[in-house]
């Protein structure tokens, strides 16, 4: 009796220990991380061009704008694998489409005038009768257009472009469009007039022909807060973002974003079309991180912003800041070797600006200045560099895809002398635990995905390619709450195909 009571004891406190040894394992054990494996589902052929693109969760139509037919275009993605055309909206009358926001069942377009030059107008339709709500007057050339997070504000980004003579340079601008009242507030940058000097040697970019600062100013995407009280715009040819007070309705801050030393190792890029190969190298030059698309990012409670630094020149009729590297006069100090690099195959073919470089003013380059970044880069809300993607983009997209690398219309190796991928296009989604982030590529053709959840060391995942599709203007992402298959999807529209292509998690 006392041995099978024994056996019973030793037995249980094995049973529990068991028991205990599997609890410990599963406290321990990282959970698995969200699978991010984006295929393609469908593509659609628009006709025109197709660039930013919104989606309405309710009534699962995506508007599309197309500025070639001056409308923006509806499909129905309840079954996203079969995309239904709908009828357009016809913007016209009033101008042409730029973009489009959706939230609480309202679709804003931004419109520029006839003649660019000119006040614009936000255009406000119901979602499901697509009939027209409300028209709003905003500033010049309203580039883009985002409802704030909570709906209470619709934001532009009033670019304000000159005219081919550049007798006719409106001042860029930032609305705030009350979406309760219906007042509009257009922001624009005079107070900072006084300050135009401190903030070049900072080095915000203002070379407009007899431009001030706020004529000069050019703005281009928004960024908007979870919390929908602060918005950041990209002034893409003045290197700088401005941050947006929304409730105060006041520009509070100018943040000069500075250059990328291309001479530093991790940042190598290929600066010719001409030299018979695909290579990274270093060279003496410096890059203008000039941003296009910007989007805000929450990672632990530390808000972040997240920039694709495409490159923009200014080339008009009456001033332009473009040349290539063997047109100009290298000063024979800081280029020795000014003969060689001048050469097609090394930097001669590359594009560079005329406005920075002449730091002793005697009419040679001592530093030279390229166009864009060819990066994605990470921001503090206050504008300070946190991560540069280097010379990430180039190096996966030469490793993986080398017939799409810097590719111009198809071909490979063409745009090295200019900006390179071009990286146009950011987007966000929440997969698990994972933050995700989408960069598109203009002229590969691409979009990269990758894992933001560490900002400062971001996990490339895959790279998002079909052939067809041409420079994706526009990279939206659909979380699998709101879609129609409860999948991840995302929505690229490319603006030379005239195509947009979707593709689920």
């Amino acid at each position: 009796m006392k041995l099978k009571n024994l056996s019973f004891f030793l037995l249980s406190a094995m049973f529990f220990m068991a028991c205990s040894e599997d609890d410990d394992r599963g406290d321990n054990q990282e959970e698995t991380p969200a699978e991010v494996n984006f295929q393609h589902l469908a593509t659609i052929n628009a006709g025109g061009t197709t660039e930013i693109t919104a989606f309405d969760p309710v009534t699962k139509k995506i508007f599309t704008v197309n500025p070639d037919n001056d409308e923006v275009m509806v499909l129905d993605i309840s079954d996203p694998s079969s995309p239904v055309k709908g009828a357009s909206i016809q913007v016209g009358a009033v101008g042409t489409p730029n973009s489009v926001s959706v939230h609480g069942g309202r679709l804003a377009i931004a419109v520029e005038a006839p003649n660019k030059q000119d006040n614009g107008s936000v255009l406000v339709y119901n979602t499901d009768t697509q009939e027209q709500e409300d028209a709003f007057a905003v500033g010049a050339l309203p580039d883009m257009v985002i409802f704030s997070p909570d709906g209470k504000y619709i934001v532009t980004a009033d670019e304000g472009e000159p005219s081919a003579d550049y007798l006719n340079d409106p001042k860029g601008t930032v609305s705030i469009i009350d979406a309760e009242t219906g007042m509009v507030s257009t922001l624009d940058f005079d107070a900072f007039n006084s300050e135009e000097e401190a903030l070049k040697s900072q080095g915000i970019r203002v070379f407009g022909p007899n431009a001030t600062l706020s004529m000069d100013m050019e703005p281009e995407y928004v960024a908007i807060s979870d919390d929908s009280q602060t918005a950041w715009v990209t002034l893409q040819e003045n290197n700088a973002i401005a941050r947006v007070n929304l409730g105060s309705k006041q520009i509070e801050a100018l943040y000069p974003l500075g250059f990328k030393d291309y001479s530093v190792s991790g940042n190598e890029f290929d600066a010719s079309d001409r030299d018979d190969v695909s290579e990274l190298k270093n060279w003496p030059v410096y890059g203008v991180y000039h941003p296009d698309a910007v989007i805000y990012v929450n990672l632990d409670e530390t808000g972040y912003l997240i920039t694709a630094n495409e490159g923009d020149a200014r080339d008009y009729d009456a001033f332009s800041e473009e040349a290539r590297v063997k047109n100009i006069t290298l000063d024979a100090t800081a280029f020795p070797d000014a003969e060689t690099l001048q050469s097609d195959e090394n930097l001669g073919r590359l594009k560079i600006t005329t406005t920075l470089g002449d730091v002793d003013g005697d009419g040679d380059f001592d530093e030279l200045y390229a166009y864009g970044a060819r990066s994605f880069s990470v921001w503090s809300a206050n504008g300070e560099l946190i991560y540069d993607s280097g010379n990430e983009i180039a190096s996966r997209t030469l490793e993986l895809t080398p017939a799409s690398f810097n590719a111009d219309e198809g071909e490979a190796d063409g745009r090295s002398d200019d900006k390179g991928a071009e990286p146009e296009a950011v987007e966000k989604l929440k997969i698990g635990d994972r933050t995700i982030l989408f960069v598109g590529l203009e002229r590969n053709s691409q979009v990269l995905v990758y894992d933001i959840s560490n900002p400062v060391s971001p996990e490339f995942i895959q790279v998002l390619e079909r052939s067809g599709d041409m420079a994706p203007e526009g990279v939206l992402a659909i979380s699998a709450e709101d879609s129609p298959t409860e999948k991840d999807l995302l929505i690229v529209t490319n603006e030379d195909s005239g195509t947009i292509s979707i593709y689920q998690n």
